[in-house]
């Protein structure tokens, strides 16, 4: 009985041990064979960097995640914000901004948004995203180089703080069930959120989130089309990016239309 039970021991023990060897030559040879060949590594380094060795023949470095915008949303910058002052605002604004965006907020050009009534938050990482390149604009870029924190917060309170009346005719204030229904609804099937979710009055979207209502058509397609693209990166964690991408041309400009006029 003695024999038979070392037997099945022994015979337990080499079923154990070869499974063992077997994960292990799995792990730390086919697996990593497998992969270095998708990023063009030999087996030999291959399998090198499976055991912690030759790290210096590393995979190319894949870039990191991390939003392009530098705002943070700091103590800091909630006071700065708190502190804007309307009249120092508007002088700026009659200085420095009007040429573009008339002292009421409106403006002229399709292609430049309209500012009045805007968020002052979105005011504010809008003109500290130029200003750190993440957002860059031939006229816009120049121009904010030498604002500080506090000047921008008194830009961002000024412009809020006036109402929104410029609204353009040119589209009707209907744009259709379909696309209602992706402004408040989203298409679950696509991943994609409402819009409402984000950019309805008190919806409790991040606090950055421009409104959009009575924005220039135009504006909202250029804007849509730019992150859709990657032409503009500024949106923390690819939010914009990710959604845009998803749109059909169509959609971005019946969106923009949905948007351009009050409903």
């Amino acid at each position: 009985m003695d024999r038979i039970d070392r037997a099945w021991r022994l015979w337990i023990i080499g079923i154990l041990a070869g499974m063992l060897l077997s994960i292990g030559a799995l792990g730390l040879i086919v697996v990593p064979i497998v992969q270095g060949e998708s990023l063009g590594l030999d087996a030999y380094t291959s399998i090198c960097r499976a055991f912690g060795i030759n790290l210096g023949s590393a995979a190319p470095s894949v870039p990191a995640t991390a939003p392009e915008s530098r705002v943070a949303w700091t103590g800091p910058e909630f006071a700065a914000l708190s502190r804007g002052d309307k009249a120092a605002g508007a002088e700026l604004a009659q200085a420095s901004c009007v040429a573009c965006h008339a002292a009421d907020g409106s403006s002229a050009d399709p292609a430049i948004p309209r500012m009045a009534g805007q968020s002052a938050f979105a005011i504010y990482k809008e003109l500290q995203d130029f200003k750190s390149g993440a957002r860059t604009n031939d006229t816009m870029t120049p121009m904010v180089r030498s604002l500080e924190p506090r000047q921008m917060a008194d830009v961002a309170a000024y412009y809020a703080a006036l109402r929104r009346t410029d609204l353009d005719a040119a589209h009707p204030s209907f744009a259709g069930a379909e696309v209602e229904a992706l402004a408040l609804r989203g298409d679950s099937g696509r991943a994609l959120p409402p819009c409402a979710a984000c950019h309805a009055a008190g919806s409790g979207g991040p606090i950055e989130t421009p409104s959009l209502a009575g924005q220039s058509a135009a504006y909202v397609t250029a804007q849509l089309q730019a992150f859709a693209a990657g032409a503009r990166r500024n949106d923390v964690y690819e939010r914009m990016r990710s959604i845009a991408a998803k749109l059909t041309p169509r959609e971005i400009a019946l969106l923009s239309a949905y948007y351009t006029t009050p409903h």
